[in-house]
């Protein structure tokens, strides 16, 4: 019987996470001060984050040691399965090989506990008794609910109005856990109070909730912010994808000619990708071609701008260089939620610079066929941010048939859409529709970009 699982044992864990930045040619840009002008100092972020996560977003070590009490509670998921597709290699009659990574066996459905066990212990360790956070589709808020309850936090989540209305299941689960949800914009902030004064009836963005959940994180100080995304420690925590799909793809004699993952905030196709980009630029392997998926509704990295910007919409984090559509803008109610922000990861901003990834923007609708394709070979529905990996590494596939040579493709199936079940009736019943903006409004969002000098 042709294998199509590959496990390995809780000893084989990767002990440390990975961090990229050891090995780029070029460092990134520094963070800046918007007030000072110039490049932030630890201190600067002591009110949002514990030291140590601050320690980790800048260090330049290639490997960071996982500690035991996170590494204990990853071993309840982790190691996470790869899966030969074969049902669906059959399907597409092609000569590729598609092999996924699935993350959606942790407690929460996602990749998102990952990051949420070592922020939620660092900040217990620092003495922190509070965490707030913003969600999108609710991934990123459920673990860190189930982190909070694991290391005894109190949670603050503030979700994102269209899906704390479209994603009722989610919250739920959240409040199962001890979490306070709230939709945002809310009436708990003055970033909330103001949004909703000129815009009462927004349906919200990620850049929003993040405004909110920073404000009320720095009010305080037992309470600290955590963010799902886009940070520098984030993409570090989500290597251990990567890391693990090394090891089972050598037990599968194969290593991959493309990897594809959806991105929003960057984390998931970080987590996958960068353990093999690190190999490939300290020349220990071949060059791969690396496929990053956006929505055609956020399209951040295909039509946005590489450029000084603000991570939120009330502007109150330090300036990041990154792709961007601009801090105020607020991308349209599609149910990739968590696909849903203004910017993208810092550090993935910068390697896409550099040439070594290549961006796509698929529209949502195609996304959900892929999903269907993939759920009726496979037998796992995806979450509808994970369609757009999935739909990427059809595409691929479909490539190679067309084309007739046989590459390997790896994608990161980062979430199931159990959860996700309205954005899947919507779909069948014809209810949703493309979305694409036009160079008018994109350079309309762009227009309030900050200046930094230099």
């Amino acid at each position: 019987m042709d294998k199509s699982k590959y496990i390995i044992p809780e000893n084989l864990m990767p002990p440390a996470w990975y961090n990229i930045q050891a090995d780029i040619p070029v460092p990134v840009p520094p963070v800046i001060n918007p007030g000072t002008g110039q490049p932030i100092t630890p201190a600067d972020l002591e009110p949002i984050f514990p030291m140590p996560l601050i320690e980790q977003e800048v260090s330049q070590e290639r490997w960071l040691e996982i500690p035991s009490a996170v590494q204990a509670i990853y071993q309840q998921w982790r190691p996470s399965p790869l899966y030969r597709a074969r049902r669906l290699e059959k399907a597409l009659d092609t000569p590729a090989k598609i092999y996924y990574k699935y993350e959606g066996v942790s407690p929460a459905g996602s990749h998102k506990p990952n990051t949420a066990i070592p922020q939620a212990y660092y900040n217990k360790i620092s003495g922190i008794k509070r965490l707030t956070t913003e969600t999108g589709a609710g991934q990123w808020g459920s673990s860190l609910a189930l982190a909070g309850s694991f290391f005894d936090l109190d949670i603050e989540v503030y979700m994102v109005k269209v899906s704390y209305h479209q994603k009722p299941y989610r919250r739920a689960f959240m409040e199962s856990f001890g979490a306070k949800v709230f939709p945002s914009p809310s009436g708990e902030t003055n970033a909330g109070r103001s949004i909703l004064e000129k815009h009462p009836e927004s349906t919200g963005s990620l850049g929003i909730a993040i405004s909110e959940a920073v404000e009320k994180a720095v009010q305080s100080p037992d309470t600290k912010y955590a963010l799902g995304s886009v940070l520098n420690h984030v993409l570090l925590h989500q290597t251990v994808i990567g890391l693990e799909a090394l090891t089972q793809l050598e037990m599968a004699g194969d290593y991959p000619d493309i990897i594809v993952g959806c991105t929003g905030g960057g984390s998931n196709f970080a987590g996958i990708a960068f353990p093999f980009l690190g190999k490939q630029l300290r020349g220990e392997e071949k060059a791969i071609k690396f496929v990053a998926v956006e929505p055609a509704a956020c399209p951040t990295l295909t039509k946005g701008k590489y450029a000084y910007d603000f991570g939120d919409t009330a502007q109150l984090t330090p300036l990041v260089k990154m792709h961007t559509l601009g801090s105020g803008f607020v991308p349209l109610g599609i149910h990739a939620g968590g696909l849903r922000y203004h910017g993208m990861a810092p550090l993935l901003s910068h390697i896409l610079e550099l040439g070594f990834i290549e961006p796509k923007a698929y529209a949502q609708l195609g996304c959900f066929a892929a999903g269907i394709t993939f759920a009726q070979a496979e037998g796992i529905l995806p979450a509808p941010e994970a369609n757009h990996a999935v739909k990427g590494a059809i595409d691929e596939a479909l490539r190679c048939k067309e084309e007739g040579v046989s590459k390997t493709i790896l994608f990161n199936l980062c979430g199931h859409g159990n959860f996700d079940m309205q954005a899947y009736i919507d779909y069948q019943a014809g209810k949703l529709q493309d979305y694409e903006y036009s160079p008018e409004e994109i350079a309309m969002a762009l227009a309030g970009l900050p200046v930094v000098a230099g």
